[in-house]
């Protein structure tokens, strides 16, 4: 499963986990369209796809919607929660609402979906979990408070969970992306976007694809000996 996989680095690593032999559910919330064309692009590489559409930070509706699927399916060996948000501003200006449903998408919702999968995972005695985080949970940036909160929320529910579950054969880790070429990226202006590439030792933005061949290679089982780690992903923004 790999959540918010309707767009952006959740669309690429559901393809690159399907192109790997994975049967990958994709989950969204809203974008029905744009899960679609991930579940196509997916079947049209000969790979292995279907939606799975609920809320990751509603817990109720998260753990009722995994549990059905786990009836149909059995298992589950891989779960990416990749689903997130941020609302951008000031403290000064940010809403306390704003604040919580930050935290409640990135944060709340990577607790609903590991807790939902965790018990099949623990009776399989087999299991990859990864978190998406982000650079910003580590270095922090000036009108991403909450953003940042969440994030760095992310890295230590990671390294909390590795620590209980590893004895059952089940990894926990994180991938920190920094810059990458997404739709959000895409919007700022070519200034801005050249400011920011002179912070990056490597001089270019990073793809999704870089990200999401991080995150397969955590869910395979030649990667059973590294759990409670944090992969950057950020051509060296931050070291």
């Amino acid at each position: 499963m790999v959540t918010g996989a309707s767009r952006g680095i959740g669309r690429t690593v559901a393809w690159r986990l399907a192109a790997a032999g994975a049967r990958v559910l994709v989950n969204f919330l809203h974008n029905t369209a744009a899960a679609e064309e991930t579940v196509r692009a997916i079947l049209g590489n000969g790979g292995h796809a279907e939606l799975a559409q609920f809320d990751v930070a509603d817990a109720e509706t998260a753990e009722r919607a995994i549990a059905d699927l786990l009836k149909r399916f059995g298992r589950c060996d891989i779960l990416v929660n990749n689903a997130g948000m941020t609302v951008d501003t000031l403290l000064l200006r940010l809403k306390s609402r704003d604040w919580d449903r930050v935290m409640e998408v990135n944060l709340r919702g990577t607790f609903n979906c590991t807790k939902a999968v965790l018990r099949a995972m623990v009776r399989a005695r087999y299991g990859r979990i990864v978190n998406m985080t982000s650079v910003i949970g580590a270095m922090g940036n000036a009108g991403q408070a909450a953003y940042a909160a969440a994030k760095a929320g992310i890295v230590g529910f990671t390294k909390a969970m590795a620590r209980e579950v590893a004895a059952r054969n089940i990894t926990v880790n994180a991938v920190a992306p920094g810059l990458i070429q997404t739709e959000m990226t895409a919007r700022l202006p070519e200034s801005v976007q050249s400011e920011y590439v002179k912070l990056i030792p490597v001089g270019r933005l990073g793809t999704p694809e870089e990200v999401a061949d991080a995150v397969t290679f955590l869910t395979r089982p030649e990667s059973g000996y590294i759990t409670g780690q944090v992969i950057g992903v950020n051509g060296g923004l931050y070291m």
